[in-house]
């Protein structure tokens, strides 16, 4: 199950959740703004929105993805187009001035309405599931079983919960914030030239 390929693509993955979105953004600006607390309720949100596309998708495609190999391909397939549109949205980010982009807007209200906001950005979003659909597509063979996709699920949700409340914690401080400002282009740079070559292998190597 752990291959090389996977590796990669789990890096990928992180890279991906870790990348300016609503999300990360909306994590940002809340632990920064609403303190810690409260940045925290936010991710804990978006995780369980994430969790509920990424089992869906495990459920749904184990059955289809046995029924129509074709289907493999063609959202693999997909999985490239995301990963490029990510390139060049991290490379259009990099070449705006620091001035003209926002960290993040923070969400406010009591602690359970901040995680159903947090959830609902996820459950209301369509690319949450192509990207879950995507992934599985990419990592896993066409006749994958239902254990063998939630075993691949347990370890990219591992990834994303280290994302999402990562970025609760370190934009609580005041020291990320100012690290991150003064870095945001080079951060955005490297997203850009990641996604650029990630996309490019899953186009033209196999990897599983």
């Amino acid at each position: 199950m752990i291959t090389p390929g996977f590796i990669a693509i789990w890096f990928a993955w992180l890279m991906a959740g870790g990348s300016p979105g609503p999300a990360t953004m909306g994590i940002a600006g809340t632990a920064m703004n609403e303190g810690r607390t409260a940045g925290l309720a936010f991710a804990l949100g978006i995780c369980a929105g994430s969790a509920a596309w990424g089992i869906a998708a495990a459920l749904g495609l184990s059955a289809v993805m046995l029924a129509n190999v074709w289907l493999f391909e063609v959202i693999r397939y997909v999985g490239v187009a995301y990963l490029g549109w990510l390139a060049l949205k991290a490379l259009k980010r990099a070449m705006t001035s620091d001035d003209e982009v926002a960290l993040g807007k923070p969400v406010t209200g009591t602690l359970p309405t901040i995680f159903a906001k947090g959830a609902a950005i996820h459950l209301t979003n369509p690319k949450a599931i192509l990207s879950w659909g995507s992934i599985y597509a990419i990592i896993a063979p066409s006749d994958a079983s239902l254990p063998m996709l939630l075993g691949y699920f347990a370890m990219l949700y591992a990834g994303s919960l280290m994302i999402f409340i990562g970025y609760a914690f370190l934009f609580s401080s005041a020291r990320m914030v100012r690290t991150y400002r003064r870095a945001r282009r080079w951060f955005d740079f490297a997203f850009a030239g990641f996604f650029g070559v990630a996309s490019y292998k899953i186009l033209t190597v196999r990897l599983l």
